[in-house]
């Protein structure tokens, strides 16, 4: 069973762009926004993916992704509603790497940071450019987000 167990916060600075080890622009969209099934597709610089994601348990939801040619997403993104483009930033801290997500358009200045982790109790710490805890919060799920895109 593929398991995603993910924690969200909000950026309360740009301390994390002198601390990324790389970064990659991102358009992305949904064909489907229902909560127990949504199916997105990404163009992340020269890949794609199709992603199937289950509804959230707390921090937990089931996740299916699988690369698909950048041709065929280039042609599947118009269909979908809305479509969000960011810069994801990846920084690596205290072991861990964090996903930061600086959002462009309509969502701009908006900037959140996640962590994948293997078990909703594994410990982690915080990275100085960590705000509010949104883990949880629908308003901050990027699927809700490309509807007001």
């Amino acid at each position: 069973m593929a398991l995603e167990i993910e924690h969200k916060y909000l950026v309360k600075d740009d301390s994390y762009i002198g601390m990324a080890i790389s970064h990659v622009d991102i358009a992305q969209g949904y064909l489907n926004r229902v909560p127990e099934r949504t199916v997105r597709i990404r163009i992340a610089g020269e890949k794609a993916y199709l992603t199937v994601k289950g509804k959230n348990s707390g921090d937990v939801r089931l996740e299916f992704e699988y690369e698909i040619p950048l041709a065929d997403a280039h042609q599947m993104l118009p269909l979908c509603e809305g479509v969000i483009e960011k810069t994801r930033y990846y920084v690596e801290y205290d072991g861990h790497r964090w996903e930061v997500d600086r959002f462009k358009g309509s969502l701009a200045p908006l900037v959140t940071a996640e962590i994948e982790l293997p078990s909703s109790d594994t410990p982690y710490s915080l990275p100085p450019f960590i705000g509010e805890n949104v883990t949880g919060n629908p308003r901050y799920y990027n699927s809700n987000l490309g509807a007001n895109s």
